[in-house]
């Protein structure tokens, strides 16, 4: 695909001067990492206007609850030793990942990384779902998948997966659980709680509080992991300051990018060109991809919006993902590009199966999320893949995207900051382009790996299960 040379849009800038962004962002601390001490697993309850029920412990005289084997659970959760002791016999460890479903998505795809990375270190991995388009996925990696109804919201419905899970557990020999998603993890809490396990849940996002902060009991859940995963810096600092986690219990593990798929050696030109035929792109065609989700917090109207004030007609837009049932977003979408005459020039597509090639066929690629995102996956597999990325300057995007340096960062929800953003990016000059793709692809191999992502996840199981360090087969 051939570059568009035209000059930027005169009179705006992408943001800042000389490099120096504007976010009004705290940068987040670092994690300190500690081993041992005591694991805060059981403290839990909906409070005053929350959802559902609390949770009550059952206890002994001494005040510590009876666990799975004799393993002891106090009021701070799994007593390490009991855990070294079980595992020192021999066992095989076994990790039960729960979420609602198993659909294309980031935790989703997370989750089938993971279970490869537990089944690579010889040890045993199930996943409990209601099921979806990623199950054939989770059986090719060796893992077992357990079909249970966890997308439910419903508090009865939480209470009845709660014993259901307590069942795969005790069925199982479960001896970690691992919660990914709000109403899931209360369902692993409950069965943590009744069978001794400990649970480690990971915060994929900031959730929000609701009207007059109705939800903020509801998402406490999941800080309530022994062990609770930040899927980045931006994350982390949430976490404490919305949640006074403390930084003992955060451990922070970006989400990882397959490097032996999402990297330019892996692509094969006839792929490429398989898929420019199949959306029927000029030959000579300039693209701005940004895959992702129909949603409207994904940001696709607004770089349609920015594509009608870049104003050039060789440049097309492919907005590639599905829109899960939001027909009406859908058709929104459709009616602003008939308005502003983008009919030849943006291009909304459904699902794609080969992202990879996707990404390769692009000149640019763009994340234009309305709010801050958790990690944002889409900047870094652009970035794997030595693509030029545009992404907006708040989130986990700031911890992927060094602006100038690996991509170009622009205002969030400024259209004109946008169009400016990608003018800058189609503009440049091949080598500088060249420069930029591979800072960017050494950043991603050293900080955003997927085998980085597994090992630091295994790390805190063993740091719960007082497991030794596995012999590894890891991708």
């Amino acid at each position: 695909m051939h570059e568009d040379h035209a000059r930027p849009l005169a009179g705006h800038r992408v943001i800042g001067d000389g490099g120096a962004i504007r976010t009004g962002q705290t940068a987040g601390r670092g994690v300190r990492r500690s081993a041992g001490g005591r694991i805060g697993v059981c403290h839990i309850g909906f409070t005053h206007g929350s959802v559902g029920p609390a949770v009550q412990t059952r206890t002994t005289r001494a005040g510590q609850a009876q666990g799975k084997g004799g393993t002891r659970v106090t009021a701070h959760g799994i007593t390490a030793t009991t855990r070294r002791e079980t595992q020192a016999a021999g066992a095989i460890p076994t990790v039960l990942q729960v979420l609602p479903a198993l659909e294309a998505g980031g935790v989703e795809r997370g989750t089938v990384d993971v279970a490869e990375g537990i089944v690579g270190a010889g040890w045993r991995a199930l996943v409990a779902s209601q099921g979806g388009r990623l199950e054939h996925a989770l059986a090719r990696v060796g893992a077992r998948h357990i079909t249970l109804p966890l997308a439910t919201k419903n508090p009865l419905a939480l209470r009845r997966n709660a014993g259901r899970l307590a069942r795969v557990i005790r069925e199982h020999g479960v001896d970690l659980i691992h919660a990914r998603s709000r109403a899931p993890a209360w369902s692993a809490l409950w069965a943590s709680r009744a069978t001794g396990v400990p649970l480690v849940t990971t915060f994929h996002g900031t959730y929000t509080l609701g009207p007059w902060g109705l939800k903020a009991g509801y998402n406490r859940v999941m800080i309530e992991g022994a062990r609770v995963i930040a899927i980045s810096q931006f994350i982390a600092a949430h976490i404490r300051e919305q949640y006074g986690v403390t930084d003992d219990r955060i451990r922070i593990i970006p989400r990882g990018v397959d490097l032996t798929t999402f990297t330019p050696q892996a692509v094969r030109e006839q792929r490429i060109v398989r898929l420019a035929t199949q959306w029927r792109l000029p030959e000579d065609a300039t693209v701005i991809l940004m895959p992702g989700r129909l949603t409207r917090w994904k940001g696709q109207s607004l770089l349609i919006e920015a594509m009608a004030r870049l104003g050039r007609p060789g440049v097309h837009a492919l907005i590639v993902g599905s829109d899960q049932g939001r027909a009406a977003y859908r058709t929104t979408l459709d009616d602003q590009i008939a308005h502003h005459g983008l009919e030849g020039q943006v291009h909304i597509l459904d699902h794609c199966d080969d992202m990879p090639a996707a990404y390769r066929l692009a000149n640019v690629v763009v994340s234009a999320s309305l709010e801050p995102e958790a990690f944002g996956r889409v900047p870094a597999e652009g970035q794997a893949l030595g693509r030029v990325v545009v992404a907006p300057a708040h989130g986990g995007a700031l911890e992927i995207v060094d602006h100038g340096v690996t991509g170009w960062l622009f205002e969030p929800g400024d259209a004109d900051s946008l169009a400016y953003a990608l003018a800058v990016a189609l503009d440049m000059d091949p080598a500088a382009r060249t420069a930029m793709t591979e800072r960017a692809m050494v950043q991603t191999q050293r900080v955003f790996s997927k085998t980085a992502m597994i090992l630091d996840t295994l790390a805190v199981y063993r740091e719960l299960l007082g497991a030794p360090e596995p012999a590894l087969s890891v991708p």
